[in-house]
């Protein structure tokens, strides 16, 4: 999988469209990405003790990876991310400027 945790990027369709935000979970198995304030979903919380109130707290849902692309650090811009193998060395390039990422 392309993106990875700490990554900067910008949403390409869904309810969320054309929003930026910072990857917080990769989940590479599913294809799937956690986004920080993106994807907002309610949960109720029952309550634990007696006497204390439920809850409904707010936490991010995934997204697919296909949903999104990357922001080049260089550029700043959205991009697709190809590789480039320098001897055992494996780095992710931006396909807009060509700097390494």
């Amino acid at each position: 999988m392309k993106i990875r945790k700490n990554d900067n990027v910008l949403i390409i369709s869904g309810k969320d469209r054309a929003r930026k935000g910072k990857v917080i979970q990769v989940f590479p198995k599913e294809q799937r990405i956690i986004i920080e304030g993106i994807n907002i979903r309610k949960k109720h919380v029952r309550p634990k003790k007696s006497g204390e109130k439920g809850q409904i707290v707010e936490m991010p849902g995934k997204i697919s990876v296909s949903n999104v692309k990357l922001i080049c650090s260089k550029c700043g811009k959205a991009t697709r991310i190809g590789y480039k193998i320098e001897g055992k060395k494996k780095y992710r390039i931006c396909k807009k400027c060509g700097g390494e990422i």
